[in-house]
C-alpha cells in the first residue's frame, strides 16, 4: 500500500512501485509544454551559464528528476465499486511511447480502454500512431477499437494526418497493416452536453487557446468534481461559471496550465494569469501543468507554498509521475 500525504500526494511516487488496488487515481504522464523539458537548445547550444533545469536532464535520471517533462497527459484510473480499473487517457502527444515505458510498468497499467483528445496540435495527438502499443496484438487488426473522443474540429483535421487510423474499410487492392485500431466518437464542444468514456462522465469545458481557436478541458467526478484545462488563454463566461466556486461549485481539484514562469503569452496562461484564475475560480486544491523550462520544480513550489498559505488555496506544480489518489 502506498503511502498518502495530507494533500492526498503518493510520497515519493516518482521513485517507488506503490499502487492501492482498489482506488481511483489520477496519474500524470506528462506535465511540459509543446517542447518538452529539457529545452533541446539549451542542450545544444548552452547559455553561460547553463540553464539548470535543463542540464539537470544529462545527469540526472528522468524518474528522479521532476524538471523532466515530457508533453501533457492524464491517465485517469478509475475504480468504481465493482474494483474493476478502467484506463482513460486524455491526449496523446508527441512523447507518449516514452510515457508509456516510464509509468505504465511502474504503476501496473495494462491497456488504454479510452481516449480523450482536447485538440488536434501536435502535443496532443501525434503519439496516437503508438496507441497499437497499449493495444492486444493482431497482425490483422483484428482486434475491439479503442474508443476516442473528439471534438468534430478536430476529426476533421485528424482524418487529413492520420487518413489511416480514421478510414473504415480499405480500399480495392490495399494492404491489411497493423496500425492501432479506433472507435472515433464525436462530442459537442458544449459545457451543457456531457458524455461517458469508461462508465465516467465527463463536462466538455470549451476554452480559448488564442482568440481564433477553441480548445477542450473537461470536468469530471461525482464525489469530487476535477477540472482539467491543459491549453488555454482566457474562459469564457459559460465555462468559467461551471468551474467557479462562486458559480455551479467549487473543484476539489483544478489542474490548470501555466506556460511561462513571468509574463503573458497569446494562447496560453502565463504563471500571473494562471494564480489569478485560481484565485478567481477558488478550487479546495490546484496543480500546474504545461511547464517550459523556466520554471524549476523545487523553487517555484517553495513559492507556491508561501502563496498557498496566504491566498488559502493549496497550489503546487505537478510532475511527471505524479499519482493522485482520489474519489470519482
Amino acid at each position: 500500500m502506498e503511502k498518502i500525504d495530507s494533500n492526498g500526494n503518493c510520497i515519493d511516487s516518482a521513485t517507488s512501485n506503490c499502487v492501492a488496488v482498489n482506488e481511483s487515481a489520477l496519474i500524470f504522464l506528462g506535465t511540459g509544454c509543446s517542447s518538452a523539458v529539457p529545452n533541446v537548445m539549451c542542450l545544444l547550444q548552452p547559455s553561460d551559464p547553463p540553464c539548470i533545469v535543463c542540464s539537470q536532464a544529462l545527469t540526472i535520471p528522468p524518474e528522479k528528476n521532476p524538471n523532466y517533462r515530457c508533453n501533457t497527459s492524464l491517465l485517469i484510473d478509475y475504480c468504481p465499486s465493482n474494483g474493476k480499473h478502467n484506463y482513460i487517457l486524455i491526449d496523446v502527444g508527441k512523447t507518449f511511447r516514452e510515457q508509456v515505458l516510464r509509468w505504465f510498468p511502474r504503476y501496473k497499467i495494462p491497456h488504454v480502454d479510452s481516449i480523450i483528445l482536447t485538440h488536434e496540435h501536435a502535443d496532443a495527438v501525434l503519439g496516437l500512431d503508438d496507441i497499437r502499443v497499449v493495444q492486444p496484438f493482431s497482425p490483422i487488426n483484428d482486434i475491439d477499437p479503442t474508443p476516442i473522443y473528439v471534438s468534430q474540429h478536430s476529426m476533421d483535421s485528424l482524418a487529413l494526418k492520420f487518413p489511416y487510423l480514421v478510414q473504415k474499410k480499405l480500399k480495392e487492392g490495399q494492404e491489411i497493416r497493423r496500425v492501432a485500431q479506433l472507435d472515433w466518437r464525436i462530442i459537442e464542444s458544449s459545457c451543457e452536453i456531457s458524455f461517458t468514456a469508461s462508465d465516467l462522465r465527463f463536462v466538455p469545458l470549451p476554452v480559448m487557446h488564442g482568440e481564433d481557436y477553441v480548445c477542450l478541458g473537461y470536468m469530471f467526478g461525482e464525489k469530487s468534481r476535477i477540472a482539467y484545462i491543459s491549453d488555454v488563454s482566457r474562459f469564457p463566461e459559460a465555462t468559467e461559471y461551471v468551474m467557479s466556486k462562486s458559480g455551479a461549485g467549487q473543484l476539489d481539484l483544478l489542474i490548470l496550465d501555466t506556460l511561462y514562469k513571468n509574463g503573458s503569452h497569446n494562447t496560453h496562461f502565463c504563471f500571473p494569469q494562471t494564480l489569478e484564475a485560481v484565485k478567481r475560480l477558488c478550487p479546495k486544491r490546484a496543480l500546474l501543468i504545461g511547464m517550459t523550462h523556466e520554471f524549476d520544480h523545487h523553487s517555484d513550489n517553495a513559492f507556491l507554498k508561501e502563496w498557498s498559505r496566504s491566498e488559502g488555496i493549496p497550489v503546487e506544480l505537478a510532475y511527471d509521475g505524479l499519482r493522485v489518489p482520489v474519489e470519482l
